[in-house]
């Protein structure tokens, strides 16, 4: 079996039955319950509602009557046990979702603006309160809190627009090598004892640098550009709601990669700290993320112990499906660099 097929496994999402192929290979077990874990993640439980009253002052008069949709989720385990911040934009999406296509079944996300305020524990469930801030006659407005312990984790504002003609362009996919001729992750980490391999191996979302991967390989040229082909490892189910919802989550792996490109870093650098402080992200155009997308990515500016990445995720035939906006914090310890000069 070639390499590129090994990698390609039919999953069946636990959220509609299982059927497990049990003559798999241990690598694709492995990557068909990475991709299930995801899915069952994505699966919310819907458990309320709850309202909340703002008033200028205890017993006054209520400026507004807030309502908001509960659901709860579980997390992903982690090697560090911090939630994966692109899980909880995932599952940001689908709380919102649920609630829009309840009221509007065929009206699709268009964007998204989300802070990540706290680091979540992934040992613990996470609750998130969706409140309705518009239903209008072409667009649905969503804000979501997710929280833990009593203390909100992320923030996320969400809008939902029916589909609609109109004129169009788009920027234009570049010219980069197709990823039939590039290593995945796995392929490339496959036998290997180094740093963060098992956060790596296995994913339920594929990569394929075009530049080469930063894990544990510096990058032999200072650049603010890279290319990354991307699509989950299985067969998804055909909700278009969990597409998108996959695809952001994917958004956040390698959004910040330009900026340590361009300074010659890798991931398991000991004196790096980096961490997602927003995102944003706007779904141009349907998305089919089981097949592959190209997540074509710059870095215009880096400065103040943070950096901007800016992303346009493109179909395999060129049509531009979304574009992403990050900012992380990214600091070098200098206390290691003098320890080790």
């Amino acid at each position: 079996m070639p390499a590129t097929a090994k990698l390609r496994v039919a999953i069946v999402s636990t959220m509609t039955g299982d059927n497990t192929d049990t003559s798999l290979e241990p690598t694709d077990l492995d990557l068909q319950e990475a991709l299930a874990d995801l899915l069952a993640v994505l699966d919310l439980t819907r458990v309320g509602e709850t309202r909340s009253k703002v008033a200028m002052h205890e017993g006054g008069d209520a400026l507004a009557d807030i309502g908001a949709e509960v659901f709860i989720a579980r997390s992903l385990r982690t090697s560090h046990h911090r939630v994966f911040g692109g899980q909880v934009l995932a599952q940001s999406i689908m709380a919102a979702g649920q609630t829009v296509r309840s009221i509007h079944p065929d009206r699709p996300i268009h964007s998204l603006h989300a802070y990540f305020l706290r680091t979540g524990d992934d040992s613990q469930p996470i609750r998130f309160a969706v409140e309705h801030l518009r239903d209008g006659h072409s667009f649905s407005a969503r804000r979501v809190y997710a929280l833990q312990d009593g203390e909100t984790i992320l923030t996320m504002t969400a809008s939902f627009q029916d589909p609609a003609p109109g004129i169009e362009h788009q920027r234009p996919m570049p010219v980069v090598p197709r990823p039939e001729e590039l290593d995945s992750l796995g392929e490339y980490y496959t036998g290997m004892d180094l740093p963060g391999t098992k956060q790596i191996i296995p994913r339920p979302i594929e990569h394929r640098h075009v530049q080469g991967n930063l894990y544990n390989a510096q990058a032999t040229h200072r650049s603010y550009k890279q290319s990354v082909w991307l699509r989950a490892v299985g067969a998804l189910p055909d909700d278009p709601l969990l597409h998108a919802a996959v695809l952001a989550f994917a958004s956040d792996y390698t959004i910040l990669e330009t900026i340590i490109r361009e300074h010659q870093l890798v991931w398991s650098e000991p004196r790096l700290r980096a961490a997602s402080l927003d995102h944003s992200m706007w779904f141009h155009r349907p998305v089919k993320f089981d097949d592959w997308v190209l997540y074509d990515q710059h870095s215009p500016s880096a400065q103040g112990g943070r950096g901007l990445g800016i992303g346009h995720i493109y179909s395999p035939d060129g049509l531009l499906l979304a574009s992403v906006a990050q900012e992380g914090m990214l600091r070098i310890k200098e206390s290691l660099r003098a320890e080790a000069e």
